[in-house]
């Protein structure tokens, strides 16, 4: 039988799990209570032949979330939320629950946002596509976010949520605008990114519209395997105002 890779060479570095009380922790700070909030999980697989695959769910029980999260995000790559309040009908569509998203199961779009309520930034290391940030590179990505986080409050902006993404840092800034708001949002990160990138670190500019989803903490970043040098890790929230 062959050997899992992600086991070989990493004994004692076992790959961490979900943290069901993180995610419960992180839920009540991002949304209304009985807010229905998409849950999708990315490149799922179930076995080591087989494709990925996308698996989705509407959920205004953040128990139900929590639980569905933390049983099936070992299995996909990893584990995201829809960050602005969502059209409340949507919940029909799979409620409470998950299934595997087919041609015919649509995902949440821009039109179904109602208002923006968060402008995210996300702090990414620069290194090869599809492995996971080295400890230096995990550690200066959210060097990068608490400078950045230094610089806009001393700018009159309020303080926001600081997370570790498990592979590098996030900023979560409350807003109250609406969900078209004529670029705002894009121009923003664009002139935040043009002050702070450089060759280490980079803000993502392309998580300005209104329907992105987001990494839900307390579940793992996955990229690549899990090796000595470039780990999983587990995404959580640092500080909260």
């Amino acid at each position: 039988m062959l050997a899992d890779p992600q086991q070989r060479g990493r004994k004692s570095n076992p790959a961490p799990l979900p943290d069901r009380a993180e995610v419960l922790r992180t839920l009540p700070l991002l949304y209304r209570p009985r807010q229905v909030v998409e849950l999708r999980l990315l490149d799922v697989v179930s076995g080591p032949m087989s494709a990925p695959f996308t698996m989705s769910g509407y959920f205004d029980d953040f128990d139900k979330l929590a639980d569905c999260a933390v049983r099936h995000s070992l299995a996909a790559k990893g584990a995201y939320v829809t960050l602005n309040p969502l059209n409340p009908d949507l919940l029909a569509r799979t409620a409470n629950r998950l299934i595997r998203v087919g041609k015919n199961n649509p995902l949440t779009k821009d039109q179904d946002i109602l208002r923006r309520l968060w402008l995210p930034l996300d702090f990414d290391p620069v290194r090869l596509a599809g492995v996971s940030s080295t400890d230096e590179e995990h550690s200066a990505a959210i060097d990068r976010a608490r400078k950045v986080r230094s610089f806009l409050h001393a700018e009159g902006w309020p303080i926001p949520i600081l997370a570790d993404s498990g592979n590098g840092g996030h900023l979560l800034y409350r807003i109250d605008h609406p969900a078209h708001d004529e670029g705002l949002i894009q121009k923003c990160l664009s002139a935040v990114a043009a002050k702070f990138d450089d060759e280490r670190v980079t803000i993502d500019p392309a998580v300005f519209n209104p329907s992105r989803i987001w990494k839900l903490y307390g579940t793992i970043s996955r990229k690549g395997d899990h090796t000595q040098g470039r780990p999983h890790r587990l995404s959580r929230i640092l500080e909260a105002a």
